[in-house]
């Protein structure tokens, strides 16, 4: 069933408030050597990361998230000093070219989170752990009184696609969901985006049944954040790479959109932009 209308959220991103009445475009800028698409790696060169921003913002971004501990399927760990000095160098760069941006940072850690928000002024914090990898995450997120992207995995990033089994898929993520968006509400946290985390710790049909039943997370009363951007769910399924997965990441997102997905997270932010705006003119006619 076609969605006829976006629910109408706000959301406080450090005293910035930016309402949820159109789709928003979330671009990813990896600081890692590592990430699964090679085209999005940044690296720690401050070149390379300036012009990743700036492509952002020109093509129509509305946040940038950054991320220094790459989560593909089986990737190495990151200490939490290696990863603070990638996140150092790309936010002295970003923030001395782009003051007034929307930021956000890709990490379970803490520790990490509160030195991104008080040097650097990040506004959203976005944890692939939901707080599982973390304890003090959700008490820090408290303290600091920044927006929060609660996300849903199964495992760690190196164990979440090792046979990952459900007794009932959408149960399963709803409940999750709604016992950690009532912790953090006892705490104080009402700016939550749900992320129902599609390839961490999920099967092919997983994340295809996923998608298709987006719309039964709307409940939950939280703006949907959708990241499908070139992941194997497209490249798997077709037969090819990630470099070659453009049309089928447009096609999840025009889907997720209709679903009711009020941020998509992508590697390509023009097209992603324009894809919001056809369907945004659809549904409103």
């Amino acid at each position: 069933m076609i969605a006829a209308t976006m629910t109408p959220y706000t959301l406080n991103f450090g005293g910035r408030l930016l309402p949820l009445d159109r789709p928003r475009v979330m671009g990813i800028l990896n600081a890692t050597p590592d990430s699964f698409y090679d085209a999005s790696r940044c690296g720690s060169e401050a070149e390379a990361i300036a012009r990743r921003a700036r492509a952002i913002i020109e093509e129509g971004g509305d946040i940038i998230d950054i991320g220094a501990y790459s989560s593909r399927p089986g990737a190495d760990d990151v200490s939490p000093e290696e990863e603070w000095q990638r996140l150092n160098r790309a936010l002295d760069t970003i923030r001395s070219l782009y003051p007034e941006s929307i930021l956000s940072v890709d990490t379970f850690r803490a520790d990490i989170a509160r030195r991104c928000v008080e040097q650097y002024g990040v506004q959203i914090i976005n944890d692939i752990s939901g707080g599982d990898l973390d304890p003090e995450m959700f008490d820090t997120v408290a303290d600091l009184h920044t927006a929060y992207i609660l996300m849903h995995m199964k495992g760690t990033p190196q164990t979440m696609q090792e046979a990952p089994r459900y007794n009932h898929l959408m149960a399963d993520v709803t409940d999750y969901f709604a016992r950690r968006i009532d912790r953090l509400h006892r705490l104080g946290v009402s700016d939550i985006v749900v992320d129902p985390g599609f390839g961490f710790g999920k099967t092919l049909d997983d994340n295809y049944r996923l998608l298709r039943r987006l719309d039964e997370l709307r409940p939950l009363g939280k703006p949907l954040l959708v990241g499908v951007s070139r992941k194997s769910m497209i490249y798997r399924l077709l037969g090819t790479t990630p470099a070659e997965s453009l049309t089928g990441t447009t096609a999840l997102h025009t889907l997720a959109l209709i679903n009711g997905a009020s941020i998509l997270r992508v590697h390509d932010v023009r097209e992603a932009v324009e894809t919001t705006k056809i369907v945004s003119k659809t549904l409103s006619v």
